[in-house]
């Protein structure tokens, strides 16, 4: 597992310098969900599978690019899930964007879930990592090398407030619930970035991300095995809860193809309970 981890650190700086100096624009190819794919995304994906192709422990990759499972080896012991630049819509902007690796063992499903990083391209670099049995582990890009800040522990109660979908498609007891927290005093930090988001509720100790069922996208927006599964184990290491639109822990999502999506909320123990008050589940 240490050369995985060791192997991502490695992909975090040339996705950096990628960012950095790489071309912008679309390219002529469409990623899973029929979505344009930008080159830098395409070019995120092949730095992260030529960084995984010798690396004796993974037996096969999935990513958020690319349809289908790439099988790697067949002595590997572990498959890695990856989003290889999530908001990569928001570089052009100069905003944070991310990568995000789950690592399961054994068939794709929350419960095989034993590690999982995240990569926060920022104006500094960041690298989290949980595994199932150790809180999150904060890593900052210092002197040109990930040096360990320290663990993640998340309060009770949060303040900040980070709620995704469109608002005019919104459930109504959605929208009632995100207006409690406002009137509660919660501030609204939301950049349309997955990572940054996520990152900046743990960070500052706590609060709500969600990316509820909405209208016009019935089943949510983000991915199981790259997105939402991974974050989940992140936020019950740190001291939070993560589950989706029904009340379930979404480490016991069964994906039942890899880029399956689910309604999903993340957040300390307050705004969790409040969230399944407000929904009745």
């Amino acid at each position: 597992m240490n050369q995985i981890f060791e192997t991502i650190k490695k992909i975090a700086f040339k996705i950096d310098h990628a960012i950095k100096t790489a071309d912008l624009g679309y390219s002529d190819s469409e990623n899973s969900s029929g979505e344009e794919q930008l080159k830098l995304d395409v070019q995120s994906d092949i730095i992260i599978e030529k960084a995984f192709a010798h690396i004796s422990s993974v037996k096969a990759l999935v990513s958020e690019e690319k349809e289908g499972i790439l099988e790697i080896s067949d002595s590997g012991k572990y498959t890695i899930c990856y989003d290889p630049l999530d908001g990569s819509s928001l570089v052009d902007v100069n905003l944070s964007v991310g990568s995000i690796f789950g690592i399961y063992e054994g068939e794709l499903r929350g419960e095989n879930l034993v590690a999982s990083a995240y990569v926060v391209y920022g104006p500094r670099i960041e690298l989290v990592i949980a595994t199932c049995d150790s809180k999150p582990m904060l890593y900052r890009v210092m002197d040109s090398e990930f040096k360990l800040i320290g663990e993640i522990e998340m309060k009770e109660k949060g303040k900040l407030n980070a709620s995704g979908g469109t608002q005019q498609h919104w459930a109504k007891q959605h929208k009632n619930f995100i207006d409690s927290l406002f009137l509660e005093g919660y501030r609204l930090r939301y950049s349309g970035g997955m990572v940054p988001d996520l990152h900046q509720i743990m960070l500052k100790g706590g609060g709500l991300f969600s990316y509820p069922s909405t209208t016009d996208i019935p089943n949510g927006k983000l991915r199981q095995l790259f997105e939402v599964i991974p974050f989940a184990l992140m936020y019950e290491q740190a001291g939070g809860e993560a589950i989706d639109d029904n009340g379930m822990r979404l480490l016991e999502l069964v994906p039942a193809h890899p880029h399956d999506t689910s309604p999903c909320f993340f957040g300390s123990k307050y705004e969790i309970s409040a969230l399944k008050l407000a929904y009745g589940i």
